[in-house]
This record gives structure tokens, C-alpha cells and sequence, in this order.
């Protein structure tokens, strides 16, 4: 192939290149650059911009974007899938000693999930007032009743995971008026 940028099949050119972190530096702007990458791969196959890594002692264990639209499963957020890979990659559901990096707050279900999956700590980028559980809307990991905390690290690269899914949202319904 040429120098000509390819148009993906789904026909969606995102306007956002990829990140390129060094790797040298393996800290939160590190782990949260790939999660943005990934959010810019959900884009180019039409689901909404959202991406997760889990890091267990520094190296990535899981990752993944959303993928409710392709599969038909409500459930198929980026989180709850990073969430299912990590698990069954070092063999156990109690993830204590990782990460979750994540370009959006988690909603309800990925912030239970969260919790219900033990994992030391979470962090976002970009806070969602309506429906983030993690600081939010509410913050679920806070029930006093809880017999798991989580700990949460909020706005590692908040400008460019909200721009991001700012920009898919309006060009979604900008092709939702002109049909």
C-alpha cells in the first residue's frame, strides 16, 4: 500500500492518533496513553471511544475498548471486559494487587464490578456526572458497608479521553440529523 491513509472498514476515520508513551516510564500517564489508544481503536469500528488496561507489578495483564455495539451484550464494556481477561489470565476472580486504568468513570455496573472483583485501585480520566459511580454521580466504592475498598485516582490525561468521546458523540449525532 501507498503513503494514503487507509479508511477503516466500518468507514469512521478517527481524527485522533494514537498515543506513543515511552517506555521507560511506567507510571499512571503511561498505563491511562494506552488505554487512550484503545479508546481511539473502539472509534474505528463505530463503538463508543472508551478503553481499559488492568496492570498487575507493571506489566499489562488485560485490555480492552467497549464492544456493546458488535456484540449485542449491554455488558460488553471496556472494564468489565479488562476485568474478565485479567481475571482468567492469572487464574483468579480477586485482582487485589492491579489496576484498572480506564479514559471514562466507570458507570454502576463497571464500578460494581470493580469492586466485586477486588481491584486495589482504579483510575479514570474523565469524570461522568450523570453516570460515574466513582466520584460522580455517586461514589459507590464509598458504602460505608463495603467489605472491599477500592482505592480511585481521578483525571490521569482528562483532556484528551474527553475530547475524544466529545468528539465521537458530536459527530454521531451530526449523522443522526442528516439522516
Amino acid at each position: 500500500m501507498t503513503g494514503e491513509s487507509q479508511i477503516p472498514p466500518s468507514g469512521l476515520v478517527c481524527p485522533f492518533e494514537k498515543l506513543r508513551p515511552s517506555q521507560l516510564i511506567r507510571d499512571d500517564a503511561f498505563f491511562m496513553s494506552l488505554a487512550f489508544n484503545l479508546a481511539v481503536d473502539a472509534w474505528r469500528i463505530d463503538e463508543v471511544p472508551i478503553g481499559a488496561i488492568i496492570e498487575r507489578g507493571g506489566e499489562i495483564i488485560a485490555a480492552a475498548h467497549n464492544e456493546v455495539e458488535r456484540t449485542g451484550d449491554p455488558t460488553a464494556h471496556a472494564e468489565i471486559l479488562a476485568i474478565t481477561q485479567a481475571s482468567k489470565k492469572i487464574g483468579d476472580w480477586r485482582l487485589n494487587d492491579c489496576t484498572l486504568y480506564v479514559t471514562k468513570e466507570p458507570c454502576p455496573m463497571c464500578s460494581g464490578a470493580s469492586i466485586m472483583s477486588r481491584l486495589g485501585r482504579v483510575v479514570y480520566a474523565w469524570g461522568d456526572p450523570k453516570m460515574g459511580c466513582m466520584g460522580g454521580a455517586t461514589e459507590l466504592h464509598s458504602l460505608p458497608k463495603l467489605n472491599h475498598r477500592v482505592t480511585v485516582t481521578r483525571g490521569i490525561l482528562e483532556d484528551p479521553c474527553r475530547e475524544i468521546l466529545q468528539a465521537y458523540f458530536v459527530m454521531k449525532r451530526g449523522k443522526d440529523l442528516a439522516n
